[in-house]
Parts: structure tokens; C-alpha cells; sequence
């Protein structure tokens, strides 16, 4: 492990191996402070926060055992126990009260990167497992390649390769797509199946990150960086470090941020909010944006140094629409998982339910189609699918569907753009629920017979 710019406090009373530990983890880049007594850990600790610290048991006056129970040390503090007389009891009473890890002395000071790195990736794994009670929940589906995804799948081959040749200082991958089209599958896939698979998956979507916290949470903090920052704090890149961090959305953050997301990927090196040291990490980014980056950029929305970056290894995820011939595949794809959620084990599709699934415009792209498949099996009676509830021949009042062409209006000689006119007449019905509504998209979607997504698709397309 690397520990240059870390601060360990080193408290034993012995003073030759308490002067040559500070020495060897001066000499290794690390900010080493020694003490010899309950009294004078408890003020180092103080005036700052620590990596690590390394606690001898027996003091002139007291044991740090008291320290632990008092919880002097925060949680972004590894403690290792070193101990030479003391049975497993003390040792095991140590680890109940906090500490992370033991060495018996006497013990060659280059065990100590192995010790730390040990202590590192306990902690990045309570930090992650934090965030993931905090809000986030991974998809359990795994990811479908329908036969208009091989060159899809080629291309992620290829990044795997690179990747295992690689081993450290993985490029960025840039994952760009429509809402429900599978780009946090994809990132996970991605990293599943990679030399990191072991290693933590940090996932967060930057569009929920308050704009005021955003720091914070992506880099860390120090204590008393803000008013809030009663303890120091690592940060999701940090906690990432050897494995993956998705940043879902990244269009969603501000300016500021996106250059100090532009400098961990190029330096792999970050500063917690209210330090002065620089951190190195190994952490592996996986960017996904729905919006186009380049017209973001032209915008003045997005950096344009931090899309050259990401744009090395960039993967377009085409829509449903796009590739009609994969929504039978993945349609029973997606039911075989879901049979057993609901408990129907003999649930299939029909020819024609897959008939209408097949027809769907699906703006919502994957999730609404698995949505749908959900429906399907909670409402319909029988085990043969069939979607009867997709198609509309009346109005929801029973009425027979609206005239929408003029009866004197007839198909011209020479042919016309058809597809033009049936997207103007599609969004001229829309702007009419719009308007009939008072412009919420929802009421308009239930006038229409249509999924919400449906509308909002189309309204952000014309936009």
C-alpha cells in the first residue's frame, strides 16, 4: 500500500521502536506523529484526524484499550493493536471495542503497508455497504445480449482485455443511452466480469446528489470542514479505490465538480474537503449520461476536457426501438427471471403477446418493458401472456377511436413522407392532452391511453 500522505499516529512507550516506526513511516511518505501516553493520544487526536493508529496496550497511564471504549478514534480511523504478552482475550476485547486488526510484537515494520492495506479495504467496505443502505439498490437481472448487441458485446470483450492486460489505472468508460435502456447493468456487467470483480462496486446517481454535499460525498471531508463535519469522512471515490465508481447522470454536476472528477480520473489522486493533503486512489470510473455530451458542451454545460477523457472508451446503448428483432429474446429473457418472483412457474408468451410487445414504441426502453411483463403477470388470468390490455381499439369511455383524418384527405400519387407526418400528427395530439390537461404529463397520458414515458419522451425529443 501506498501511504504517502497519510497521518498515522504511532503510540507506544517504548522509545526505540516507537522513534524507528514514526522513522520507517516517515521515510515511506506517511505523516507520523509518536506519543507515549493515554494523555498525549487523546490530544493528537485532537488537533486532527488519522488514518491509522497503531496502539501499544500497556501505558504509564493507562491502557489505549481506554480510548477505544471512549471512542476517541472515529470511524474513518484503522486501528491496529500491537501486542506482545497479552492473550487473545485482551485481543479479542480490542476488536469487540473497535480496533480493526492486531500484530504481535516484535514485528518488521514493512508488515505494516500489508496491515494497512488490509485495514483500508475493511473500511472502503463499510463505506460502501453505507452508501448502499443509504438509497441505493442494484438491479438483479443480468444483462441480456440479443443478437443487435454483438457489436455491442465485441466492444466490451476488447475493454475486458485491455483491462486484465492493464491490471491498475483502468481508462474511464463512458456509457451513453436513453432512460431504461440498461446503462447501470452495463456498468456493473462491465465490472463482474473484469480483474476488479472482486473489489467493491460504488454506484451513485449524480442527479440526487445535492449540489451543497456534492463534494463531500464523491471526495470525503475532514473534520470540521463544514458546519456538519463532526468526524472526518471518506468519500465515494476513496471508498472505490481498486474497484469501480459509476457516476450515473454526470451531466448533473456542477462545473466545479466536474474538474475535480477530471483530475481524480487523469491523477488518481484526490483532496478530502478541508484537507491539505493529497490522496492516491486506483479507482476505476464508469460515466452514464441519457443527455448528448456534445451538446451540453455547446452549451456551456459540461467541461469539454472532461468528455475528451471519458470519450477514449465510449459505448451507445441504442434504444428499443432501434433493434426490434432483440424485445422477443429479451421479453423472454426478462420473464424467466420474473416467473419466480411472482411465483408463476408456467407463465409464457404468446404469439400474440409477443406480437404486441414486439410493436411497442417503448420510450421507457427496458425498465418499462420489464414493467409491463410485471403487469402482465399480476393482471392477467392463465399462463399464455398475451397483453390483451396494450391494445386500444376504443376509448377508455367506450367510444370508437377519434377521427383523426380528414374523410376528403386521400393518399397522394407521387407518395409522401409518411413517417414525418405521422410524428407531426403523433405531437399535435400530444400538444392537445398537453393543453387539455393544463400541461401535466401524467393526466395527459392517461387521456391518451399511453404510458407516461410515452409522452415524456416525446416532449423531451421535440425539445
Amino acid at each position: 500500500m501506498d501511504l504517502a500522505g497519510r497521518r498515522v499516529l504511532v503510540l507506544e512507550d517504548e522509545t526505540f521502536l516507537r522513534k524507528s516506526l514514526v522513522a520507517y513511516l516517515r521515510e515511506a511518505g506517511a505523516e507520523a506523529e509518536g506519543v507515549s501516553t493515554v494523555a498525549a493520544a487523546r490530544k493528537a487526536l485532537g488537533g486532527g484526524s488519522f488514518d491509522f493508529a497503531l496502539l501499544d496496550i500497556h501505558l504509564p497511564d493507562g491502557e489505549s484499550l481506554d480510548l477505544l471504549e471512549a471512542g476517541a478514534f472515529p470511524e474513518s480511523t484503522g486501528v491496529v493493536l500491537m501486542t506482545a504478552r497479552d492473550g487473545m482475550d485482551v485481543v479479542l476485547r480490542a476488536l469487540r471495542l473497535g480496533a480493526d486488526d492486531f500484530l504481535s510484537k516484535p514485528f518488521d515494520p514493512e508488515a505494516l503497508p500489508v496491515v494497512f492495506a488490509r485495514v483500508t479495504r475493511s473500511r472502503r467496505m463499510r463505506r460502501v455497504g453505507e452508501h448502499a443502505r443509504s438509497g441505493f439498490r442494484a438491479e438483479s437481472e443480468d444483462l441480456f445480449f440479443g443478437p443487435q448487441l454483438k457489436r455491442l458485446r465485441e466492444q466490451l470483450e476488447k475493454i475486458l482485455e485491455t483491462d486484465r492486460r492493464l491490471g491498475q489505472r483502468l481508462p474511464p468508460v463512458l456509457l451513453e443511452g436513453e432512460t431504461g435502456t440498461g446503462k447501470s447493468t452495463l456498468a456493473r456487467w462491465i465490472h463482474a466480469n473484469g480483474p476488479r470483480a472482486p473489489e467493491a462496486f460504488v454506484e451513485i446517481n449524480c442527479a440526487t446528489l445535492p449540489e451543497s454535499l456534492a463534494e463531500a460525498e464523491l471526495f470525503g471531508h475532514e473534520r470540521g470542514a463544514f458546519t456538519d463535519a463532526r468526524e472526518a469522512r471518506m468519500g465515494l471515490f476513496e471508498a472505490g479505490s481498486g474497484g469501480t465508481l459509476f457516476l450515473d447522470e454526470i451531466s448533473s454536476l456542477s462545473l466545479a465538480l466536474q474538474a475535480k472528477v477530471l483530475t481524480a480520473i487523469e491523477d488518481q489522486k484526490i483532496r478530502r474537503v478541508g484537507a491539505s493533503r493529497v490522496l492516491s486512489i486506483d479507482t476505476r470510473v464508469i460515466a452514464a449520461s441519457l443527455d448528448n455530451l456534445e451538446l451540453r458542451v455547446g452549451e456551456g454545460k459540461f467541461r469539454e476536457d472532461l468528455l475528451h477523457r471519458l470519450n477514449l472508451l465510449r459505448i451507445r446503448i441504442a434504444p428499443l426501438r432501434d433493434r426490434r428483432s432483440d424485445i422477443g429474446p429479451l421479453a423472454k429473457h426478462l420473464l424467466k427471471a420474473l416467473r419466480k418472483r411472482y411465483r408463476r412457474p408456467d407463465a409464457t408468451l404468446s404469439e400474440a403477446g409477443l406480437r404486441a410487445l414486439e410493436t411497442g414504441e417503448w420510450p421507457g426502453n427496458i425498465r418499462e418493458l420489464r414493467h409491463e411483463i410485471e403487469r402482465a403477470l399480476i393482471f392477467e388470468e392463465g399462463d399464455s401472456l398475451s397483453f390483451a390490455h396494450r391494445a386500444r381499439p376504443e376509448s377508455a369511455e367506450g367510444a370508437p377511436l377519434p377521427q383523426l383524418l380528414n374523410p376528403a384527405w386521400e393518399l397522394p400519387e407521387e407518395g409522401f413522407a409518411f413517417e414525418e407526418a405521422l410524428e407531426a400528427l403523433t405531437m399535435r395530439v400530444i400538444g392537445e392532452a398537453m393543453r387539455r390537461t393544463g400541461e401535466n404529463v401524467s393526466a395527459a397520458a392517461r387521456l391518451l391511453g399511453v404510458p407516461r414515458d410515452f409522452v415524456r419522451y416525446r416532449l423531451q425529443a421535440k425539445s
